[in-house]
């Protein structure tokens, strides 16, 4: 299987439903269920390895890994644990931290500034207060501590990954991994 091409048109979509019927159709052994699959997910996959990896040779063989341990372990997805798209990439993300760890660079926050990810784009601060003031996601994220609002703001208007928070703010991983699932339960309470 290459990993290279985006997939089948019209397909590169990440339906759950569709994603738990390939998976079944993979633990009876229809290699076309995890061709679905592959259509369906590739992309989106090759570019969370990429970020991960920064190396695209090390993305796409991850990707492949990735799809030989959903092949062999997809007797072992419980939708009853959650979706099958996190199943999928729970599997991809465990590859790559396996990579990153072979490598020697668990520590991103030493190779975090030098990957140009501290550029002339607004802090975090600045971005909410680029909001319009009198809208609710404004307010929402106004009621988070400085800091978490800090880690939610960079994490979806720079792409920051949860390991990159920690660098940037000088936190450990499950701290920044913690205060972003945190804070969306909140903001999703506040926005309801």
């Amino acid at each position: 299987m290459q990993v290279i091409s985006g997939g089948a048109q019209g397909r590169g979509r990440a339906d759950p439903e569709a994603i738990a019927h390939a998976l079944g159709g993979c633990a009876r052994g229809d290699a076309a269920s995890l061709r679905e699959i592959y259509d369906r997910l590739a992309p989106q996959m090759i570019g969370v390895a990429l970020r991960l990896l920064r190396r695209r040779d090390l993305a796409e063989e991850v990707v492949h890994d990735a799809f030989v341990s959903i092949w062999e372990k997809a007797s072992s997805f419980d939708p009853a644990r959650g979706s099958a798209v996190t199943w999928v990439f729970a599997i991809l993300r465990h590859r790559a931290l396996n990579v990153l760890r072979a490598e020697g660079r668990t520590d991103l926050v030493d190779d975090f500034e030098p990957l140009a990810l501290a550029d002339d784009a607004p802090d975090a601060e600045a971005v909410v207060l680029s909001l319009s003031e009198g809208g609710a996601l404004r307010r929402c994220l106004e009621r988070l501590e400085p800091q978490r609002r800090a880690a939610i703001v960079l994490a979806y208007s720079r792409g920051l990954t949860h390991g990159e928070l920690a660098g940037r703010l000088g936190i450990p991983l499950g701290t920044a991994k913690s205060w972003i699932r945190r804070s969306l339960l909140s903001l999703r309470e506040c926005l309801a």
